[in-house]
C-alpha cells in the first residue's frame, strides 16, 4: 500500500437535523471534516498509510478534531498545535428543490495563520509516495497559500507524486484571486482533479456546451479542455467529476479522465443518486478513490470506475467522511447496488 500525505484544514461541522432550516434548529449534529482530511480518511479505509498535515489550537476542540482522524487510522504526528481557534462550518442540509447551504466561521483559524517553519516538510515527505492538496487551503489566507507552496516544493524535491482538487469556493475568494494564486502552483502538479466550474473559475478553461443543470454533457468539450490543460501545465492526468444536479436529492454522477501521456480519454459508468443522504465530501471521496488506484498502478479506466463508485457510496453516508471499504466499492462496480441486506 502507498504512503499518502494530505494537507489542509479540518473543521468542526454543525449540521441541522432532519433537513431543518437554521432558524428552526434547537440542536446541531457534530461531525469533523474538510476536503483533505476527508481524502485521508477514505484512503485509510482503503488500506493506505495516510498522514494529515494541519494546525489546530492546543485546546479540547483541537484535540477532538485530531481524535476524529485517529479514530479512522489517519496519522496525526505532523499536526502542529498553533493559533487560537478551530474552524467551524454550519450546514443546513437541503432536500428536493431546496439547496443545501454552508456558512463558514473559520476566519483566523489555526491553519490560516500557521507559518511553514512549524513543519519539518523534509521529514513529512520522507518515504511518501503521494501528496494531495486542494484549492481550499490557499484560499484561506496568504499564509496558507505560502504554506501550500512550501509543501509542494518539498514534495517535488523528494520526487513525490502530487495531486490537486481545484475545489473553487466562492465564499472564500474571487475567480481573479484564485487564478493569481493557483496558476503558479500547477507547475508542481501531476494529477489535476476538478469539475467544469473549478476548471473555469480557477484556471480559466471551459468544457464546451455542458449544462449540468439540464444533464447535457458535451464530452468532446471536456476532451478539448483536458488537452489544453495538458499543453499548458504538463499534467500526467486530467480528471473531472460530472454532477448533474436535478435537485438536492437527485443527482446524476459520473466522471471522465485523460491520460496525458497517450491522450486516451475515458468516460465512466453513470450512477443515479437518489435520495441523497449527504453530498458533502462526495468530491473528496472521488479524489480518494482515484488516488488509491493510481498510487497502486491500476489501469486508468479501472481507477476512474473505482473513484466514481466510491463517491456514489459516499452520498449514502451522513458526515464528511466516506466510511466504505474497498470490497464495498468493488461490489457496487460489479452491480451490487440493490441495497439488499447482507447476512
Amino acid at each position: 500500500m502507498a504512503r499518502i500525505i494530505t494537507m489542509g484544514e479540518i473543521m468542526m461541522r454543525l449540521s441541522t437535523p432532519h433537513h431543518e432550516r437554521l432558524i428552526q434548529a434547537d440542536e446541531f449534529e457534530i461531525n469533523y471534516g474538510g476536503g483533505e482530511a476527508n481524502v485521508a480518511v477514505s484512503l485509510a479505509h482503503f488500506g493506505h498509510q495516510t498522514e494529515f498535515v494541519t494546525a489546530v489550537p492546543a485546546n479540547p476542540l483541537g484535540e477532538c478534531a485530531v481524535a476524529a482522524l485517529r479514530k479512522y487510522n489517519v496519522g496525526t504526528s505532523h499536526i502542529a498545535r498553533w493559533g487560537e481557534r478551530l474552524g467551524i462550518y454550519f450546514l443546513e442540509t437541503g432536500t428536493s428543490m431546496r439547496a443545501s447551504n454552508v456558512i463558514y466561521d473559520r476566519a483566523g483559524s489555526s491553519i490560516s495563520t500557521v507559518t511553514p517553519d512549524q513543519f519539518d516538510f523534509e521529514k513529512v515527505f520522507e518515504g511518501a509516495d503521494w501528496f494531495h492538496f486542494t484549492g481550499i487551503t490557499p484560499a484561506l489566507s496568504s499564509q496558507a497559500a505560502e504554506l501550500t507552496k512550501s509543501a509542494l516544493q518539498a514534495a517535488r524535491k523528494q520526487g513525490v507524486t502530487v495531486s490537486v482538487d481545484l475545489n473553487y469556493r466562492k465564499k472564500l475568494w474571487t475567480p481573479e484571486e484564485a487564478k493569481r494564486v493557483m496558476t503558479p502552483l500547477m507547475e508542481y502538479v501531476d494529477v489535476c482533479i476538478g469539475n467544469e466550474e473549478d476548471a473555469s473559475l480557477v484556471l480559466g478553461f471551459q468544457p464546451g456546451r455542458t449544462d449540468v443543470a439540464t444533464g447535457e454533457l458535451e464530452l468532446e468539450g471536456y476532451r478539448d479542455m483536458f488537452e489544453a490543460m495538458k499543453r499548458q501545465f504538463g499534467f500526467r492526468y486530467v480528471v473531472s467529476s460530472l454532477r448533474e444536479s436535478f435537485s438536492a436529492s437527485h443527482n446524476g454522477w459520473s466522471a471522465c479522465i485523460m491520460d496525458g501521456e497517450n491522450g486516451e480519454f475515458y468516460y465512466s459508468t453513470k450512477y443515479t443518486l437518489t435520495p441523497i443522504v449527504d453530498r458533502v465530501g462526495g468530491g473528496d471521496a472521488f479524489a480518494a478513490g482515484l488516488i488509491s488506484c493510481l498510487a497502486e498502478g491500476e489501469e486508468v479506466e479501472m481507477a476512474l470506475e473505482f473513484a466514481v463508485a466510491a463517491s456514489a457510496l459516499k452520498h449514502t453516508i451522513p458526515g464528511d467522511f466516506n466510511l466504505v471499504t474497498r470490497e464495498e466499492v468493488k461490489a457496487l462496480m460489479n452491480g451490487g447496488g440493490s441495497g439488499r441486506v447482507q447476512r
